[in-house]
């Protein structure tokens, strides 16, 4: 048997001619992939420009830029748009062709005084922005199904949305919600009010700054000017406010026209208006005073509202000697004095200190005390001959007002102030800056757009010179009085203005059949309603009783706070003891209640609070009596 050849021992390395080694070939193609890979990733960094953390208007790449005319150096703006109705709808092209799209904005780590200064540049340079908003079709059917209203603990949800600024700066996943309340508030399908939080969903993103802003549709403001306006007069009497600017909003291509972009009350707000943040910052609600449970936007610490409580326990505390000492630890006096006479002298009717409405008040750690803050000013300048002097109907306004001292000082601080209105001179300078600003972003809306704005702000002033020259007048006048009954023992309540929270909500005067006039309140919706008229006098001291008439409709009731509401009267302050459900015809009403002090301005509520139903207030019903 012939011998097997012994095998040939291969050199290490050596292959045969026709044989491959699979595992070194799959080696090879892996790193051949990974330095493709490597390759491809290099060329794409280093030949595409770096993103901008904030858009440049004069950039060659961005779209022309809407200068100011003449804007203030380092104030704040203010203002809002036109319905976009009959307007150039195209929004700024997102993407020509050719050019790089739009940039992903990126989160830098920036110190809070360089964000700061980012969000100041941004509102001091005159630059109106173009904003793309883009929202998903199903976040779009959860905005439609949003609360209209504002309900304590119900909150508005956010959604997830798109911006693009000026066609190339792109904020990717920020959130989004509807904002306003009845008068402002608008279907996300109409002209929105919108929240923009721009790092809820990521961290230390920002706008020009800003961590959160919101976009006013300013449909209470026909001249787009009040809250600029106003924002620098507060700004000059050195109260707190928020910036104000201007931005032309697009949602989903649908073009909604000029909007009011305001600053939110946020921590770096509280740092630079207080010198730091630490404290309670609350909101108030719609028509909401400090006795409510107001909502906290900001704070460290228990949510039991010990600092809103004490305030409100020494507005209330029965020996005067010891509410001026309590007041005065929980509030600095000469900030609310400066606060409420900038309110007056605008003729902020739907603030706090008259409607104890659109207002923040933040309680400080470092002082103890409350400040309060404006907010919603889209309605001043209304009523040229709007009282000054009067007193207000607020918790805090009422208890401050009625030191004499105090009450002076008020006086003193309106004489103070009075440069900042009267002459009309310099005011009307500024209208006329903060109209050649917007005066670009409205032509390029339409020549009848522009056209149609003009003779809205020659009305606004004439108003200021009419101001100017009441708030002169005023200097002079004594302080109010208590009314007078008449001879049978009345006084006579008129002058009901509505008030509603909710949108849906139908207040009107009507005509009874085989009767009088009456006030009525009908809400037919989903949802809830919150809807009064409401009257003010001032009183001495004594008891007295509001009478009324009041015919009720399937009122559908509902619970709020642990109690059951339904229609009918009281003061603002207190509750109701007389409330009706269901169905009832023409029964009279009786509301007691004590005026403590020598004069307060008292504000007389007759109201619905409930799910469904209509509810009718006789005119000629409703007077006082006194209480012997």
């Amino acid at each position: 048997m012939s011998e097997v050849p012994p095998r040939r021992r291969k050199r290490k390395g050596s292959q045969s001619r026709n044989f491959v080694d699979w595992k070194q070939l799959i080696t090879i193609g892996i790193w051949g992939v990974i330095a493709l890979g490597i390759g491809l990733a290099a060329y794409s960094f280093f030949s595409q420009e770096p993103a901008p953390v904030a858009s440049n208007p004069t950039d060659s790449s961005s779209p022309p830029a809407v200068a100011s005319a003449g804007a203030a150096p380092g104030a704040g703006l203010a203002t809002g748009s036109p319905n976009s109705a009959g307007n150039s709808t195209a929004p700024p092209t997102v993407n020509p062709a050719g050019a790089t799209p739009p940039s992903q904005v990126t989160k830098p780590v920036k110190s809070a005084a360089d964000t700061q200064k980012e969000a100041n540049e941004f509102f001091a340079n005159g630059v109106i922005p173009e904003l793309q908003i883009q929202i998903s079709d199903a976040d779009l059917q959860t905005l439609r199904k949003a609360p209209t209203s504002f309900v304590i603990g119900e909150q508005r949800p956010y959604v997830h949305a798109t911006i693009i600024e000026n066609g190339t700066q792109r904020y990717e996943n920020v959130a989004l919600k509807l904002k306003g309340s009845a008068g402002s508030y608008r279907h996300v399908d109409d002209r929105p009010a919108l929240t923009i939080n721009v790092d809820k969903y990521q961290k230390d993103l920002t706008f020009h700054g800003l961590s959160r802003f919101h976009l006013n549709n300013s449909v209470q403001d026909p001249t787009y000017i009040h809250e600029w306006l106003t924002s620098e007069l507060f700004q000059a009497a050195k109260v707190p406010v928020t910036k104000v600017t201007h931005a032309r909003v697009w949602l989903n291509g649908r073009d909604l026209g000029l909007y009011v972009l305001k600053s939110s009350f946020d921590s770096s707000f509280l740092k630079q208006s207080f010198g730091n943040s630490k404290g309670n910052l609350y909101e108030g609600g719609f028509v909401q005073d400090i006795d409510i449970d107001l909502e906290k936007d900001f704070g460290q610490g228990k949510d039991d509202r010990a600092d809103l409580k004490a305030l409100l326990a020494a507005c209330r505390e029965p020996d005067l000697s010891t509410r001026w000492q309590l007041i005065e630890q929980n509030l600095d006096i000469e900030q609310f004095l400066s606060f409420m006479a900038m309110e007056m002298m605008v003729g902020h009717w739907d603030g706090y200190t008259l409607n104890h409405n659109n207002y923040r008040v933040f309680f400080s750690t470092g002082t103890g005390q409350a400040y309060f803050i404006p907010h919603g000013m889209d309605q001043v300048f209304g009523d040229p001959n709007a009282s000054v002097i009067n007193l207000p109907s607020s918790i805090v306004g009422a208890a401050v007002m009625h030191n004499r001292d105090w009450r002076a000082r008020y006086r003193e601080r309106l004489r103070e102030l009075l440069p900042l209105f009267s002459p009309a001179d310099d005011i009307q300078k500024r209208v006329d800056t903060i109209h050649a600003r917007l005066r670009p972003v409205l032509l390029k809306m339409g020549a009848q757009v522009a056209a149609d704005h003009n003779p809205k702000v020659k009305d606004l002033k004439a108003r200021l010179v009419a101001r100017a020259t009441n708030l002169t007048q005023q200097q002079s006048l004594p302080d109010p009085r208590p009314r007078d009954f008449d001879e049978s023992g009345r006084l006579v309540l008129t002058d009901w203005k509505p008030v509603s929270e909710t949108p849906d909500a139908k207040l009107e005067l009507v005509e009874l059949k085989n009767g009088p006039q009456a006030y009525s309140i009908q809400f037919l919706a989903k949802g809830r309603c919150n809807a009064s008229w409401r009257s003010k006098a001032s009183l001495g001291k004594g008891t007295y009783t509001l009478h009324a008439k009041m015919k009720a409709d399937r009122i559908s009731t509902m619970v709020e706070k642990g109690q059951v509401t339904g229609a009918g009267i009281r003061i603002e302050g207190m509750n109701s003891d007389n409330l009706r459900r269901g169905t009832v015809n023409w029964i009279p009403l009786k509301f007691e209640f004590t005026v403590t002090e020598d004069i307060r301005t008292v504000e007389f509520v007759i109201e619905m609070r409930a799910r469904r139903g209509q509810v009718w207030f006789d005119t000629e019903s409703l007077y006082l009596t006194r209480v012997e």
